[in-house]
């Protein structure tokens, strides 16, 4: 049986920061393959050029060499409107939340599926509360993010991102601001959630709490993927 096509396929990939006596090389010769409900956790040391592949992977900055697939098709010299597309497929998780103030829960989940022009706003609507239920939230549907803790503001951000069924969530740090309980309880929420869409979910971590959730661990340093494996925790 012919294994399925990555949902990421990165080969040979370079990037360089600077230009001319100032260029630095960050990656260097990445290979690397996600598959569909897969959900992949990158670790590393501070400056081993972790947030950089996920921002290339993310379509957030232009692959300069190498090649990088997503959903099969070229991202290198793609175009700023294919890349705009491409991020329309993608969900986001960062530290900060970036959630916005002056909107309630569901307005900020809504936000994310009225990008979407072919949804009406009661379907909208309709997503973006039964998201928030799905991440625990039922009570805080109406609130505003000041009036909610670290942890549900994260859950927010999971249902915002994960909302669309997007094919592939990027979560950078997502754990990093909450204490233990809520960071383990938002992990779970994006596993389960993820294994129940399909989704593949690709996070960068340095909680090292979290890594049992991980069908496979990456590890970067000085710019080079140092290690690829299947997580070696036996899930109960």
């Amino acid at each position: 049986m012919k294994r399925q096509e990555p949902v990421i396929a990165i080969k040979n990939l370079n990037h360089y920061y600077g230009k001319g006596s100032l260029k630095k090389q960050i990656l260097f010769d990445i290979n690397l393959d996600i598959y569909a409900g897969e959900i992949v956790i990158m670790t590393g040391p501070s400056g081993s050029g972790k947030t950089t592949l996920l921002s290339l992977i993310g379509g957030l900055r232009s692959v300069q060499e190498g090649s990088l697939k997503f959903l099969g098709e070229e991202v290198f010299g793609a175009s700023q409107n294919k890349l705009v597309q491409m991020r329309r497929n993608i969900g986001y998780i960062f530290q900060a939340h970036n959630l916005l103030g002056f909107l309630t829960a569901k307005q900020n989940v809504q936000m994310a599926v009225e990008l979407n022009d072919r949804v009406s706003q009661a379907e909208a609507i309709a997503k973006s509360e039964m998201m928030l239920r799905a991440v625990g939230l039922e009570e805080r549907i109406n609130y505003f993010p000041d009036n909610l803790s670290g942890g549900q503001k994260q859950r927010i951000a999971i249902a915002r991102a994960l909302v669309n069924r997007p094919p592939l969530v990027l979560a950078d740090e997502p754990t990093a601001a909450l204490d233990k309980q809520s960071g383990r309880d938002v992990v779970e929420i994006m596993q389960s959630l993820a294994k129940n869409q399909g989704t593949t979910i690709l996070l960068v971590t340095h909680d090292n709490r979290i890594l049992d959730i991980a069908d496979r661990i990456v590890e970067m340093e000085d710019g080079l993927l140092t290690r690829n494996s299947s997580n070696t925790v036996i899930q109960s």
